[in-house]
């Protein structure tokens, strides 16, 4: 497997952002990838690691406590037509509510990962 992450890609009033990802193919292997992610103890301890995938047709995804992330990650997902891979987006909260804007920074973020994995 390979683990693709983009660390400190967004900042915002003290939240910060990273975003991850690598191939996934069943939900056991998404499982792995969230194991080998939160073995760094910085990702541990992130306040959110909202993901989604495509697997075999099926949309699948976690907000992980930041309400709707999952979804956005998932609609990017099936636009940019980018399956059997699972993409998460990490978020250390700030102290301060970004409102609309944690929307805003889901989608560059993954906007990032997928500039970096599609031609």
């Amino acid at each position: 497997m390979t683990l693709r992450i983009y660390d400190k890609i967004i900042s915002d009033r003290g939240s910060r952002y990273a975003v991850s990802g690598a191939p996934a193919c069943n939900r056991a292997e998404v499982g792995a990838v969230l194991t080998e992610l939160r073995q760094n103890k910085k990702f541990d301890k992130a306040t959110h690691n909202t993901w989604a995938a495509i697997l075999s047709g099926e949309g699948v995804k976690d907000d992980d406590g930041e309400s709707g992330a999952g979804q956005i990650i998932l609609q990017m997902l099936e636009r940019a037509g980018l399956t059997d891979h699972v993409v998460i987006v990490t978020r250390w909260y700030g102290g301060k509510h970004l409102g609309g804007d944690r929307f805003r920074h889901v989608v560059d973020a993954v906007r990032h990962y997928l500039g970096q994995v599609q031609p």
